[in-house]
């Protein structure tokens, strides 16, 4: 009975550590933005509870998505805050603070605004979880990364985005980027996960010929091929 009772203990340490690790993040979301329609709507609309609980299911689809499935892998995120704020733009993510647009809130249709709220929301979490090659990545790789996550994975894509094949340079960014991405990832699963774990010290563009076999000129080459007609 003894040893039934220490294993049944040791058993719940390691699901209450595993619990533990999955909530280590603390989250953090307030409305600043009261006196505006844009913050009644966050309010009325959205809210407190439901964006925390978005901030956690984006972060564990993040985790599966990048493959990081223990700590140890895991960029160090103590804490993720959003505040919803009387500012122009959609949103913008400094330091695992997010600054949301209650401007941007307001103008949402009502059958968009959860879809399209989301979308920006899972982009700003996926800044605060990916690697940039300690600062040395390129601007347009970060956020193609956090787009491809946020609306190509995630699936909150917005009506506009963009197409695969479009864009001028395979570095431009958000969608145009991402959608390179996605082509080089049909070239092998799990290659951003890949990518996102070789930027943990530094950044090359050599990672796309280690990872692909080919430069991310050629590949970006050959990208632009399959779209052209």
């Amino acid at each position: 009975m003894a040893r039934f009772l220490l294993s049944l203990v040791f058993a719940s340490l390691l699901a209450l550590a595993a619990v533990h690790e999955t909530q280590a993040i603390e989250y953090i979301v307030e409305n600043r933005a009261l006196n505006t329609a844009g913050g009644v709507r966050f309010r009325d609309e959205l809210g407190v509870d439901y964006t925390k609980q978005r901030m956690r299911d984006a972060t564990d689809f993040i985790w599966n998505l990048f493959k990081e499935t223990t700590a140890a892998e895991r960029r160090d995120t103590p804490r993720i805050s959003l505040f919803v704020e009387d500012i122009e733009g959609i949103a913008v993510s400094s330091s695992d603070i997010i600054h949301f647009s209650a401007k941007y809130i307001e103008g949402l249709t009502a059958a968009k605004l959860k879809n399209d709220f989301n979308g920006i929301l899972y982009h700003e979490i996926t800044h605060s979880l990916q690697r940039n090659g300690k600062g040395q990545a390129p601007v347009g790789l970060v956020e193609g990364i956090a787009d491809f996550v946020s609306f190509l994975k995630a699936g909150f894509i917005y009506d506009g985005y963009a197409n695969p094949g479009d864009g001028n340079r395979w570095d431009e960014g958000y969608g145009v980027t991402a959608r390179f991405l996605e082509y080089c990832n049909g070239l092998k699963d799990g290659f951003v996960a890949e990518l996102n774990k070789k930027m943990i010290d530094g950044y090359s563009n050599d990672f796309f010929n280690q990872l692909l076999g080919k430069t991310v000129d050629q590949l970006w080459t050959d990208y632009k091929a399959k779209y052209a007609n």
